[in-house]
């Protein structure tokens, strides 16, 4: 596949924006940088930030085991899947793929960029429906939108599903694995060389813990990034988010002692939930959180937000009717749920 096929016209002849920190990258404490128009007085943040955030790319390129150059950072994963669109999209011309019930911003996204979105529901049993993808829809779309785990239903699709459609799509495949942390399957990152075409989006805001600083990472070859590379704004990700994660990614052992306890926490919540009357179905979860089937999900919302406790209501979503989703807490607000559901009625 010659991924340049696949990007704009308009894209593949931009000049990107030089930044002050793009054309100067030898900095010394020693050194006088009156070249970028900074205040220069120290507020320690008074300069701009490193516009390709070195420091913390060098840190993910070694944790994932892929090369520097095969990684882009942006302002949370919406900035990435942003970049993604005005990459490869044209505007009032092409098409995109998802498979609802499915993370809400894709189709956010494609309304914002005006690309038509083409919606492939699930099967029932939660997973991509390969056949209608690819024989009805295939040379239709550019980008087909991959949400594993799967954001509401918390499963995993069959690893061999999602290998034909790489191998099949006659476009661009993205796989959104912000919650492949809890989860058991092997990230694809690990196969980003074998597929051309694949590009995985992964996120600090889950098991990292890290979701205010806002930090997306896309993983990729290396031509794909250095296209995304061409467009994204110069500063995007800043400082004190670049310090962040930094420090949270140095700290690996805390943080996946903290997703086991999660996954724990997870464990135990399916067990207690089975014995609350007004549950009717646990879905199989590979997230840190459960799509719950109960009996009247609008009403049972209601009565756990007059108790003091917020769930998601996602019976608005395809295959999701009375479902409620319960994102894993620690061991005291898992058991004050399922206390207040017990007293339900």
């Amino acid at each position: 596949m010659n991924i340049q096929n696949l990007v704009r016209e308009n894209i593949k002849a931009l000049q990107p924006y030089s930044s002050a920190r793009d054309e100067f990258k030898d900095a010394s404490d020693d050194m006088v940088f009156i070249d970028a128009n900074e205040n220069p007085f120290d507020t320690g943040v008074n300069r701009y930030p490193d516009p390709q955030q070195n420091l913390v790319k060098d840190q993910l390129a070694n944790i994932k085991g892929v090369s520097k150059e095969q990684i882009l950072l942006g302002n949370g994963s919406d900035e990435v899947l942003d970049l993604i669109f005005r990459v490869f999209c044209e505007p009032k011309l092409d098409s995109v793929i998802a498979l609802p019930p499915t993370y809400g911003m894709y189709k956010v996204l494609a309304n914002t960029n005006d690309i038509k979105l083409i919606e492939v529901p699930l099967t029932k049993s939660f997973q991509p429906d390969v056949n209608e993808i690819l024989d009805f829809y295939n040379l239709q779309a550019k980008i087909l939108f991959i949400c594993s785990p799967n954001n509401p239903t918390a499963n995993s699709f069959d690893a061999d599903k999602i290998e034909k459609l790489i191998q099949d799509f006659s476009g661009i495949v993205v796989i959104d694995e912000a919650y492949i942390d809890f989860s058991s399957q092997e990230s694809w990152i690990s196969r980003l060389n074998n597929f051309p075409n694949l590009i995985v989006t992964q996120t600090l805001s889950k098991a990292y813990g890290l979701a205010g600083i806002r930090l997306g990472v896309c993983y990729a070859s290396t031509e794909i990034i250095s296209v995304l590379n061409k467009i994204k704004p110069p500063y995007n990700v800043n400082q004190l988010t670049q310090e962040a994660a930094l420090e949270r990614l140095k700290n690996q052992d805390q943080v996946n002692q903290e997703v086991q306890e999660i996954i724990s926490e997870r464990n135990q919540l399916i067990v207690d939930l089975q014995e609350i009357v007004l549950v009717n179905k646990i879905y199989p979860s590979d997230a840190n959180f459960l799509l719950v089937k109960v009996d009247d999900a609008n009403k049972r919302y209601d009565q756990l937000v007059k108790q003091g406790i917020v769930v998601r209501n996602r019976s608005n979503q395809v295959l999701c009717e009375n479902c409620l989703r319960f994102t894993v807490g620690t061991s005291n607000e898992n058991k004050r749920l399922i206390e207040v559901l017990k007293e339900l009625n």
